[in-house]
């Protein structure tokens, strides 16, 4: 287990699975990865401000951030409607 996934439980994990993806189980599709950064993504901010010159967390960030922005232009391209829905779900702009 890594030092990342110390504040995400296994339930925790399997809610987000099962309220974006089609089971709890379902960690492969867009919507469940898409969902899972932007909850580390928003762990992680609110890490870094409080902890500001914390850099490699600041590094991991970016790196998440690019990652999510990779998945969001995929699905963007496989299904329209599902990337329009997964972004008003959580609050996403693009």
């Amino acid at each position: 287990m890594s030092v990342i996934d110390n504040y995400l439980t296994k339930e925790q994990k399997a809610d987000l699975f099962k309220k974006y993806g089609k089971n709890e189980k379902d960690s492969g599709s867009y919507e469940s990865q898409i969902a899972l950064f932007t909850y580390r993504i928003k762990h992680l901010t609110e890490h870094l401000k409080e902890h500001k010159k914390d850099f490699s967390t600041e590094r991991a960030l970016l790196k998440m951030v690019g990652k999510r922005r990779r998945l969001l232009r995929k699905l963007k391209d496989v299904d329209l409607e599902r990337y329009r829905a997964i972004i008003s779900e959580l609050g996403l702009r693009r």
